[in-house]
C-alpha cells in the first residue's frame, strides 16, 4: 500500500500563509463542560483530566491579554517569531453567554500579535448565537474552531461517554463551513475496544467531510480518570510506540491531501501520566516517527514533524 508523500504538516501550512512559525499560546477562558455540570453528566469524558485538557494553560485569574503576555514570556527562550495563536483549549470553550464569549474572544483576537484565534469546543454547543459571533470574529482575523469527535464508531463514543451522536456533529461542521470557518478535527488513536480498521474508518469518516484539519492524538491514561481505573481494572491494553506510530502513518495516508495535519501525537501532562510511559519521552518518540516516515517515503513535512507540537 503506498503512503500519501504529500501530507501538509501545520508548520508547512502556517509558513506558507503567514510566512512564518506561529506560536500557539493556550489561554483559560473559565468555563466548563456540559459534560460535567449535569447538564449530560458530571464525570466528562472517561479520559478527560481534572483540568479539562488545559493543564498548559496560563491562569484564569488573569485577564486575556495578560494571559497572553504571559504566555509569550514563557515561551520567549524558545520562540523568536513575531505571530502567535490564540488557543481555547480547556473543557469547552463555547460553554458560556455569548455577551461573556465575544469580550474573551475579542480581547485575544484583537491582540495585535495574535494572527488567529482557535477555540477547542464540543459540536452540541456551536447554537445560532455563537455561530453568529464565530461569523463576526473570522471577518476580523481566522477563527479556527476545533471539534472533540475522538472517534466516528458510535459504541467507543457511548463507552468514553462523548455525549452526542454523529449527526451533531455533521451539523455543526456544515454550520462552521457556512460561515467560512476551518474546522479542525480532534481524533484519538488506540481508543478501548478499537481495532485499527476502526481507526482508519474515523479516518476516512472525517476525510469525507469539509474539514481543514486534523489532530490525532495518542490514548493517554491520566491520574484522576475513569479511564484510570479501566485500566487499573485491566480492562484497556494501550498501544506501544512502534504500533502507534505504524497506525499514524497509514492514518496521513487516508487523509486528503489538502487536511492541513496539526498534531500527530500528543504529550500528556507528565505529572499525570500513569500510562503509556513510554510517550513521555517526547525527544525519542519524535526520532523514532521521523525515522518511520523517511522510511515509508513520506517526505512532505517529514522533517518539521517534531515542531509541529507546539
Amino acid at each position: 500500500m503506498g503512503f500519501n508523500m504529500n501530507y501538509l504538516s501545520l508548520n508547512t501550512y502556517l509558513r506558507n500563509t503567514y510566512g512564518e512559525k506561529l506560536y500557539r499560546l493556550s489561554l483559560q477562558g473559565g468555563m466548563t463542560c456540559p459534560n460535567r455540570d449535569s447538564t449530560l453528566g458530571t464525570g466528562g469524558c472517561i479520559f478527560c483530566s481534572a483540568g479539562g485538557s488545559g493543564e498548559f494553560a496560563a491562569s484564569a485569574t488573569l485577564s486575556i491579554t495578560e494571559q497572553i503576555e504571559s504566555a509569550k514570556q514563557r515561551v520567549a527562550d524558545k520562540f523568536k517569531g513575531s505571530g502567535y495563536i490564540a488557543y481555547f483549549q480547556s473543557y469547552t470553550n463555547t460553554y458560556a453567554p455569548v455577551e461573556y464569549l465575544e469580550q474573551i474572544f475579542t480581547e485575544a483576537i484583537t491582540h495585535p500579535d495574535i494572527r488567529i484565534l482557535a477555540i477547542a469546543t464540543r459540536p452540541d454547543c456551536l447554537g445560532p448565537e455563537v455561530l453568529d459571533l464565530l461569523d463576526r470574529l473570522q471577518r476580523i482575523k481566522p477563527v479556527w474552531i476545533e471539534l472533540g469527535l475522538q472517534t466516528a464508531r458510535e459504541e467507543t463514543a457511548t463507552y468514553i461517554r462523548r455525549g452526542y451522536p454523529l449527526q451533531v456533529f455533521e451539523e455543526a461542521v456544515a454550520n462552521l463551513r457556512r460561515c467560512g470557518i476551518d474546522v479542525i478535527v480532534h481524533l484519538i488513536l488506540g481508543l478501548p475496544g478499537e481495532t485499527r480498521d476502526d481507526m482508519f474508518a474515523s479516518v476516512d469518516y472525517i476525510g469525507g467531510l469539509d474539514i481543514q484539519g486534523v489532530k490525532l492524538q495518542l490514548l493517554h491514561v491520566l491520574q484522576g480518570t475513569d479511564l484510570e481505573k479501566e485500566y487499573a481494572n485491566g480492562n484497556v491494553e494501550l498501544l506501544d510506540m512502534e504500533e502507534y506510530i505504524s497506525i499514524v502513518g497509514e492514518c496521513v495516508e487516508h487523509l486528503p491531501e489538502h487536511v492541513v495535519i496539526h498534531r500527530l501525537t500528543g504529550d500528556g501532562d507528565k505529572r499525570l501520566l500513569v500510562a503509556p510511559k513510554w510517550s513521555a519521552d517526547k525527544k525519542r518518540v519524535m526520532n523514532a516517527m521521523q525515522r518511520y516516515f523517511r522510511e515509508q517515503d513520506i517526505v512532505q513535512g517529514c522533517k518539521k514533524i517534531a515542531m509541529q507540537q507546539k
